[in-house]
C-alpha cells in the first residue's frame, strides 16, 4: 500500500490512497467473512448463514470544502415502510439494467437527491458488505463536485447533509451499541454526530470504509 504525505483527511490524502480500492469494473466480488452485520455480532452469523443475498450499492460520496473532505449523508423520511427515519447513503437495489454496481449507486443517487451523476467522479469500491435483511451492499466512493446541487425526493428523503470525514475515520468515534433483535441483544457500530444518529449498516460500511483505506 501507498504511504501518504499529504495532509489527512483530504480529497489529495484519497486519491493518494486510491490503490487500496478495488477497481469500478469489480462488480462480481463476492463478501469477505469480515465484512458485515454477522462481524459486529456473531451471533447473527447462523441467522444470516442461510439468507438467499440481493445485491445492492450505495454512494460513498466525498465533497471538497475549504479543503477538508466531508461525507455525503442522507435522513429518510419517517413514512417509509423500512429503516424509516434512519441515516443512510444514497442507493439502492440494483436493476437488472443497470451496468453494474457503479450505475445502481449513481442512477439512485440521481433519483434520491437529484445528483447528476455528471457531476460524480467514480474511483473505485470497498469490499461489499452483507446485511442481516439479505442485501449484498457494494459500496462505490466517488468524488461529488462540491457546486453539484441536490433535490431530495421528498417521497424518499428528509435532509441530505455532510459530515467530515476526519470525524466518520476515527475510530474513536465508532461506539458499539446494543439493541434487541429476535429475541437477543444484537451488537452495531454507531457514529453519534451532533443531533444525527449514524448506526447500524451505513455506520458498519463507514467502518469497512476506514478498515480497507485509512487504518
Amino acid at each position: 500500500m501507498t504511504a501518504t504525505t499529504t495532509e489527512p483527511f483530504t480529497v489529495a490524502d484519497l486519491l493518494a490512497r486510491r490503490d487500496r480500492l478495488h477497481g469500478l469494473d469489480a462488480g462480481r466480488l463476492v463478501p469477505r467473512l469480515h465484512a458485515g452485520d454477522h462481524v459486529t455480532d456473531p451471533s447473527l452469523a447462523e441467522f444470516m448463514e442461510g439468507l438467499t443475498l440481493r445485491d445492492a450499492a450505495v454512494l460513498i460520496g466525498i465533497v471538497e470544502r475549504d479543503g477538508a473532505a466531508t461525507l455525503l449523508l442522507t435522513r429518510r423520511t419517517d413514512h417509509l415502510k423500512a429503516h424509516a427515519g434512519q441515516i443512510a447513503l444514497p442507493g439502492g437495489k440494483i436493476d437488472p439494467t443497470d451496468a453494474g454496481p457503479v450505475a445502481a449507486a449513481l442512477r439512485e443517487a440521481e433519483e434520491e437527491v437529484g445528483l447528476d451523476r455528471r457531476m460524480v467522479r467514480p474511483l473505485g469500491l470497498i469490499d461489499p458488505y452483507v446485511s442481516n435483511t439479505g442485501y449484498r451492499i457494494f459500496p462505490v466512493v466517488g468524488l461529488v463536485d462540491p457546486e453539484a446541487p441536490l433535490t431530495p425526493n421528498p417521497d424518499e428523503v428528509a435532509d441530505v447533509f455532510e459530515v467530515p470525514l476526519e470525524f466518520l475515520m476515527t475510530p474513536g468515534n465508532h461506539l458499539i451499541e446494543q439493541r434487541p433483535f429476535r429475541g437477543r441483544e444484537r451488537r452495531y457500530y454507531a457514529m453519534p454526530w451532533q443531533e444525527r444518529r449514524i448506526w447500524g449498516v451505513t455506520a458498519g460500511i463507514l467502518r469497512v470504509l476506514y478498515e480497507q483505506v485509512y487504518a
